[in-house]
């Protein structure tokens, strides 16, 4: 169509579009181009026409087929045969998705790494990270004679220390339902074969998210951070709980500014007992 606007720079013609060129309706002169497809991303197909999707989810790595089986949707244009059939040919293509017992453990596993990264309000990244760590495990053999329970749990608090996030190990087990024991023999099969980049947890990896429980200041945290530094350096923090030494800084830097926070409130948000903060609070001196 041509514009009624635009007019060609050479000749004063008017100009009209073809495609993704502006040309010159006498002169033919390519006034301007865009190599941008606006169309719709999608095509139509004869035998879906109200359906305008062309392709599934993207794939990821917290499915155990990377989210490319097929599935066999719902329909309310059928008979009641129709249904019926469907409805067995549903159930038996679940069935065969799930042949084989590794599967079924993957599937069982991502679920429950599935909700810990939901319960503990942990990134996306976790998860897919999480799930490839599994996947290696199984298929390096470590599952054998451990729970599965102990791997999800084994496998996220080792991305979490990779990734620099800080969750302690109670945390993590409890929301994974395994056990302190499980767990070990999973973490330590994983570090063992596999050879996790893991470094040593630093208490103020632990100090933001601590202080916010706490509902503290920012005062009261940024002297956490140079008592965290500290404990480093004077060699407190060789042997501790990282978690402890962190709730430890919090109550010392909030005796000092002189903010309302108890031995016990800290270290309920540390998940160790007073005994074990007040130690550390005695070495860095009231």
């Amino acid at each position: 169509m041509p514009s009624t606007t635009a007019r060609c720079p050479d000749c004063g013609s008017a100009i009209y579009t073809d495609a993704d060129e502006q040309l010159c309706e006498d002169c033919g002169l390519v006034v301007d181009s865009d190599r941008l497809d606006r169309g719709p991303e999608w095509r139509s197909f004869a035998d879906d026409e109200t359906n305008p999707k062309r392709t599934g989810s993207p794939l990821t790595d917290a499915r155990h087929d990377r989210g490319l089986s097929t599935e066999i949707g719902h329909t309310a244009e059928l008979s009641a045969a129709k249904r019926r059939q469907f409805v067995r040919l549903r159930r038996q293509h679940n069935r065969a998705r799930l042949g084989d017992k590794r599967t079924r453990n993957q599937v069982h596993a991502f679920t429950r790494i599935k909700h810990v990264v939901s319960n503990k309000s942990l990134p996306t990244q976790v998860r897919d990270h999480a799930c490839r760590l599994f996947r290696s495990a199984q298929r390096e053999g470590l599952l054998r004679g451990r729970s599965i329970e102990g791997f999800v749990a084994a496998c996220l608090y080792a991305v979490c220390r990779m990734e620099s996030l800080s969750r302690t190990i109670d945390e993590i087990t409890e929301a994974s339902h395994s056990s302190r024991e499980e767990f070990q023999a999973a973490y330590d099969a994983l570090n063992r074969e596999l050879g996790l980049p893991v470094a040593p947890t630093h208490p103020r990896e632990y100090l933001p998210r601590y202080a916010d429980q706490l509902e503290l200041s920012t005062a009261v945290e940024r002297r956490a951070h140079e008592l965290a530094d500290r404990t480093e350096r004077e060699g407190i923090l060789n042997g501790r709980n990282p978690s402890g030494v962190a709730a430890a800084c919090l109550y010392t830097a909030a005796k000092e500014n002189d903010a309302d926070l108890t031995q016990s409130e800290a270290a309920s948000v540390a998940s160790v007992t007073p005994v074990t903060l007040r130690t550390t609070y005695q070495e860095l001196g009231p």
